[in-house]
C-alpha cells in the first residue's frame, strides 16, 4: 500500500494530502450507513496517532464537525512531533478548534483548544504528551459520553506491540466498548484496528476491537484473515482514487473473493435456451459405506442442486439402497464391489473407470471409511485419473501424509478440500501441532505449489490456494456451517460447478475459477440459511436448499426462463 501511494503521487501527480482527504471523505460515507439519524449533534471522539493514520483521523474529525457533529480530537503526542501531511491536518484541526498554543491551566503541557462552531458542529483538539495528561483527559469527566469513537492511532505500519500513550488509548477504547450495550459507543477503526500487524492474521497483542473498519483502496491481510479479522467488525473497502492500473499491477498474490467473481462465473455458465443435461455436466460421486450413507447423500444432493445436469453416486453394494431411499430421485446410483465391512473395495476400480467414461468430474471421499482396500482404491483413482478429481474426507485420510509423487496438472486437476485436522495429517504433523497452521495462507500456498494442485483449506474464511501461488480468501459463510456434513455438501457444490464448467466448455474449463465460485456460493447459501433459521439451527442439508437463493441473488436475470 505504501508503494501504491508513492506511485499514485509520482506517476499521476495526485498529492498525498489529497489522498488523505479522500480517505476521510470515504470514511464519512461509510459511517453514514451506521448513523441513520445523521451526524447532527453526534458526540465523537477521534483518537489520533502522530502518523498518517492519525492525519486521516484529523481530516475525518473536521468533516464530521462540518456535518454537525460535536467532535473531540485527542492526539497521542505533540503536533510538533508529527511530520508531513499528517502534521498539516493536525495543524488545520488545531487552528479550526481555536487559538494556536492555548495552554490549559490544568496542565502546563496540555494544549486543549476552544471549540470551533461551524456547520452546526463543534471541534475540540487536545495534545496529550504524557500518561498523566492522558489520565486527566480521559478520567476527569472529559469524554465519558461519546456516541462514536474513531481509532486513528496506527495504520499499516505497525509491526510491534503497542506501548505508552497509544496502548493506554486502546485500553480506554476497550473499557468504553465494554459498557452495557445500550450505552456503548460505536467504535470505528481507520484502515485497520490499531495494534494489529496489517500483514498478519495474528491477534495476540493488545489491539482495538472495532464495530466497523474502513480500509482504503484494498483489504489488508489482517482485515480478512482470522483471528485478526474478527476484530475488524464489519469491513468497508473505500476507494480513495488510487488508479486501478496500479492495483492490477500489484505483485500481491493474496486476493479477497468478491461477489463479482462468483457472478462472472455464473454468467459464463448460464443455461442457454438450447442447453440440456449433458451440457450442464455429469458429476460422479464415489462415496458412502455401510452405516455411513448420509455423507454420500449430502454430497450428491449438493452437486445436483448446484446445477449439474447429471449426478451419479457410486457406493458399496450394501449402501446403495439406503442412499437411493434418501437422495433426491434425480440422482442415479451405481453399486461397487465391497469389503466384508461394507466399504468400497479396490476391486471397484474397473467399475469406477467405466462410470468415469461418461462423467466430467469425480468427487471421492465422503463417508468412504479408511479400510485398507479402500485406501488402495483411492490411491489408484488419484494416480490413474482421467478427469478432474475432488478429494475429500476419508479419501484425504487414505492418502495422508500426502505422497510426494502425487501431483495435479493443468489437464487433470486435483482439488483437495481438507479441514484443519485433515490438513495437519496431509503435511504429516500431529493433531495437536498448532504451529503447522498458524499461518494458514503460507501453509495452503506451500502445499498447493509443492504438489501442483488446488487446495481448499476449510474453516473460518476458507482459503483456495492455486498451483501458481495465488491464494483466494472467501468472505462468505458463518459459524453455523461448522456442522456435521457441511464439508460433504461443499464437495458436492465444487463438483457440480466443475461439471457445469466442463459441460459448458465441452471438456476444457477453468477449474480454479469454478472452485473459487463454488466456495463463495456455498458460503452464501449458508448465510441465507442462517438468516432464515439462525446459525445454531442450520444443518448441512439447509445449505443445498438455499443454493437457489444464493445463485439468484448473484445472477437474478440469468436464472429467469
Amino acid at each position: 500500500m505504501r508503494e501504491l501511494d508513492r506511485l499514485t503521487t509520482e506517476r499521476y501527480s495526485l498529492p498525498s494530502l489529497l489522498l488523505m482527504e479522500a480517505a476521510a471523505g470515504a470514511a464519512v460515507r461509510a459511517l453514514a450507513s451506521h448513523v441513520p439519524d445523521g451526524f447532527a449533534g453526534l458526540r465523537a471522539l477521534v483518537l489520533c496517532g502522530r502518523g498518517n493514520n492519525g492525519g486521516d483521523g484529523a481530516a475525518l474529525a473536521r468533516l464530521l464537525c462540518l456535518q454537525g457533529a460535536r467532535v473531540e480530537v485527542a492526539l497521542a503526542g505533540r503536533v510538533a512531533e508529527a511530520r508531513g501531511d499528517a502534521r498539516i491536518n493536525f495543524e488545520i484541526a488545531r487552528d479550526l478548534a481555536g487559538a494556536r498554543n492555548f495552554k490549559n491551566p490544568t496542565g502546563p503541557d496540555v494544549a486543549t483548544l476552544t471549540l470551533f462552531s461551524g456547520g452546526g458542529g463543534d471541534l475540540g483538539f487536545t495534545e496529550l504528551g504524557s500518561a498523566e495528561e492522558l489520565e486527566r483527559y480521559f478520567y476527569s469527566g472529559t469524554g465519558q459520553d461519546f456516541d462514536l469513537i474513531v481509532d486513528a492511532l496506527f495504520g499499516t505500519g505497525l509491526t510491534r506491540p503497542l506501548e505508552g500513550l497509544n496502548l493506554e488509548m486502546v485500553k480506554y477504547i476497550a473499557r468504553r466498548r465494554g459498557m452495557r450495550a445500550g450505552a456503548r459507543p460505536l467504535v470505528v477503526s481507520l484502515d485497520i484496528p490499531s495494534g494489529l500487524d496489517a500483514d498478519s492474521a495474528a491477534a495476540d497483542a493488545e489491539h482495538v476491537r472495532a464495530d466497523l473498519t474502513v480500509t482504503f483502496t484494498a483489504p489488508k491481510p489482517a482485515n480478512v484473515l482470522p483471528p485478526a479479522s474478527h476484530s475488524n467488525g464489519r469491513l468497508a473497502v473505500a476507494d480513495i482514487g488510487t488508479p486501478g492500473a496500479l492495483i492490477e499491477a500489484s505483485p500481491s498474490q493474496l486476493f479477497l473473493v468478491a461477489a463479482g467473481d462468483a457472478r462472472a462465473w455464473l454468467l459464463q455458465t448460464r443455461y442457454a435456451p438450447d442447453s440440456f443435461k449433458n451440457t450442464h455436466g455429469h458429476a460422479l460421486v464415489v462415496a458412502g459405506s455401510r452405516g455411513m450413507t448420509g455423507a454420500a447423500v449430502l454430497c450428491a444432493e449438493a452437486a445436483m442442486r448446484s446445477g449439474a445436469g447429471l449426478v451419479t453416486v457410486a457406493a458399496p453394494t450394501s449402501a446403495v439402497a439406503p442412499i437411493a431411499a434418501r437422495v433426491t430421485p434425480e440422482v442415479m446410483t451405481a453399486a461397487l464391489p465391497e469389503t466384508e465391512l461394507g466399504a468400497a473395495s479396490d476391486e471397484a476400480l474397473g467399475r469406477v473407470a467405466q462410470l468415469a467414461g461418461r462423467a466430467d468430474v469425480i468427487a471421492v471421499g465422503p463417508g468412504l471409511t479408511t479400510d485398507e482396500a479402500t485406501r488402495r482404491l483411492v490411491r489408484a483413482l488419484v494416480e490413474g485419473r482421467t478427469l478432474p478429481l475432488v478429494v475429500d474426507a476419508d479419501a484425504l485420510n487414505a492418502l495422508a501424509p500426502w505422497p510426494a509423487h502425487l501431483r495435479g496438472s493443468a489437464e487433470l486437476p486435483l482439488v483437495l478440500t481438507p479441514h484443519a485436522g485433515e490438513m495437519r495429517r496431509l503435511v504429516g504433523v500431529g493433531a495437536d501441532d498448532e504451529g503447522a497452521l498458524r499461518d494458514r495462507v503460507r501453509a495452503a500456498r506451500e502445499f498447493a505449489t509443492a504438489h501442483g494442485l488446488i487446495l481448499v483449506l476449510k474453516g473460518s474464511r476458507t482459503l483456495v490456494a492455486a498451483p501458481d501461488g495465488r491464494v483466494f480468501v472467501n468472505p462468505t459463510g458463518n459459524a453455523g456451517l461448522g456442522t456435521a456434513g457441511a464439508g460433504d455438501t461443499l464437495t458436492g457444490v465444487i463438483s457440480g460447478f466443475i461439471a457445469q464448467a466442463r459441460g459448458a466448455s465441452r471438456g476444457s474449463a477453468d477449474v480454479l475459477a469454478a472452485v473459487v465460485a463454488a466456495v463463495y456460493v456455498g458460503g452464501l447459501a449458508g448465510d441465507h440459511a442462517a438468516r432464515e433459521r439462525g446459525m445454531r439451527a442450520v444443518v448441512a442439508s439447509d445449505i443445498s436448499r438455499h443454493l437457489s437463493a444464493a445463485v439468484r441473488a448473484l445472477d437474478p436475470e440469468g436464472e429467469q426462463p
